[in-house]
């Protein structure tokens, strides 16, 4: 998903998520494994992707990043269970969250 702004999820060693975004979602994964990413995975490795949907600014990828962050740790298991492993189907329903 080159060239877009990605919203991703990793899970952590310790069943924790984190959510970020980034443009090179492998790049930035790679990066929380080396320990070079956020803080807060740098404790929790290895971590490995949940789930990742494409925008196409930068201001969507936030807004739906924040809004990923605000829901309770039962709503993003759900959204990493339900649509985790189709990038299209999770862009969905966060996009549903941001309308």
């Amino acid at each position: 998903m080159e060239g877009l702004y990605s919203v991703y999820m990793v899970r952590c060693s310790d069943g924790s998520l984190y959510t970020g975004y980034t443009v090179d979602v492998a790049r930035r994964v790679a990066s929380h494994n080396a320990g070079t990413g956020a803080r807060y995975t740098r404790s929790r490795r290895p971590v490995s992707l949940a789930a990742e949907a494409a925008f196409p600014t930068r201001h969507e990828a936030m807004r739906a990043e924040a809004l990923i962050k605000r829901l309770d740790r039962a709503e993003k298991l759900a959204l990493t269970r339900l649509y985790g492993v189709d990038p299209d189907r999770f862009r969905a329903a966060v996009a549903a969250l941001i309308a």
